[in-house]
């Protein structure tokens, strides 16, 4: 919930409204003096442990018709204000809705099911004696909804063969749960920190020719953030990339060698194994600009997505022209607040490609060059990954490699 559906990724201040509404300002004290010790018990020995401490510091000896009270009456307005507009479209979007939370249920329910229209809330539950809540959770750490206990609840309430449509994560201990879905939508993939926002509808697998992703190239990172929005790992068919960045790359990467026929022929192989991506820019581009695309995979292919890639690098920026290319992925993620946004365009009409249609290759690249520009509002170019190089380094951008 908190860094997912919700855009602040700490429950803190909401516990802290349960305590003052319900609790009075002692109340609030008690939790902010524990607030430091649930701070280092989160991050440094584990989520359940942090969680615990917020759970006793705020409901011990409280009323739980207090505690519902609130719930109902005020958490709401905060909530809801505190939506994620992406994770709210696409939840807002699923038939039946399920949210795991490691928040008390009893706190977030009247929320998740009264506003937002959620169909099951499967929470942390606090434990209670005559009417008034203990401070401890029902079933001991393991009861706190962290990592395989989301997935336990979710088999548990669906079924051990239940596998939903999508999932939404935010941090490595939601991938137990999200493994159980079909695809695997990293909303935000803040295992490094960034934030990725998918939007478009990406097509499933192809059973027969494979797709070819047609990317907008910003960083050396374009198809790895392809893949985590599509769910799977696709191939990408690279220019010049350094030997450091082959060997980190989570994906296959399949260099071309500028030899038009071999490198047609590579390509029409990779695509008769199935999806596969390309930059046709054949270099990253900093500025709001599009470089000239190379109309090489428009003659091999009709299976054509257009994806616009956009990144923020408010600090560092991943894109050198002169240096060494293989630290611009460590450069990216140095940044404080890093984000990547993927748009998935429809994918090219038949009567727009060389083989149905009969169009150039030269007609198909601009085509598609033209489509991304405005989608993300860049201006399209005529200058060549070789114009950038010369122009910003003095040469070729060919990167050597010994055989």
């Amino acid at each position: 919930m908190d860094g997912t559906l919700l855009i602040g990724r700490s429950s803190f201040p909401y516990f802290a409204l349960v305590a003052f509404e319900a609790g009075g300002v002692l109340r609030l004290l008690l939790l902010l003096l524990a607030s430091p010790l649930a701070a280092i018990l989160y991050h440094l020995v584990s989520e359940r442990a942090g969680i615990q401490v917020l759970i006793f510091s705020t409901f011990a000896g409280m009323r739980v018709a207090d505690i519902e009270s609130v719930a109902r009456a005020v958490l709401p307005k905060f909530y809801t204000a505190d939506l994620h507009p992406e994770s709210w479209r696409v939840f807002s979007a699923c038939g039946r809705r399920v949210v795991l939370t490691a928040n008390p249920r009893v706190m977030v329910e009247p929320t998740l099911r009264g506003f937002l229209g959620a169909d099951l809330v499967l929470g942390t539950e606090i434990a209670a004696f005559r009417g008034r809540a203990t401070g401890f959770v029902k079933g001991g750490a393991a009861g706190v909804l962290v990592g395989e206990s989301k997935a336990h609840a979710l088999r548990g309430a669906l079924g051990e063969d239940c596998q939903p449509e999508i999932g939404l994560g935010d941090r490595r201990t939601d991938e137990p749960f999200m493994a159980l879905c079909k695809p695997l939508v990293y909303h935000a993939f803040t295992a490094l920190g960034v934030r990725v926002t998918v939007r478009g509808n990406p097509p499933p697998p192809s059973s027969s020719s494979g797709v070819l992703f047609v990317c907008s190239h910003r960083t050396l990172l374009d198809p790895i953030f392809l893949s985590a929005a599509l769910g799977r790992p696709v191939p990408a068919v690279v220019y010049s990339v350094s030997r450091l960045s082959e060997l980190i790359s989570p994906i296959r990467t399949v260099r071309l060698s500028r030899d038009r026929a071999a490198d047609a022929a590579m390509i029409r192989k990779l695509l008769a194994e199935g999806d596969l991506a390309i930059c046709p820019e054949g270099t990253t581009c900093r500025e709001p600009f599009l470089l000239r695309f190379s109309a090489l995979f428009a003659e091999l292919t009709d299976e054509i997505v257009p994806v616009a890639m956009v990144n923020r690098m408010g600090m560092f920026h991943g894109t050198a022209a002169r240096g060494w290319k293989g630290m611009d992925p460590f450069y990216f993620f140095m940044n404080p607040s890093p984000a990547y946004e993927v748009t998935f365009l429809s994918k090219l009409p038949a009567e727009l490609t060389c083989g149905s249609g009969r169009k150039s290759g030269h007609e198909v690249a601009n085509y598609i060059q033209r489509v991304i520009a405005a989608t993300v509002s860049y201006e399209c170019t005529s200058f060549t990954r070789k114009d950038k190089y010369r122009a910003l380094a003095g040469n070729d951008g060919i990167v050597g490699v010994a055989s």
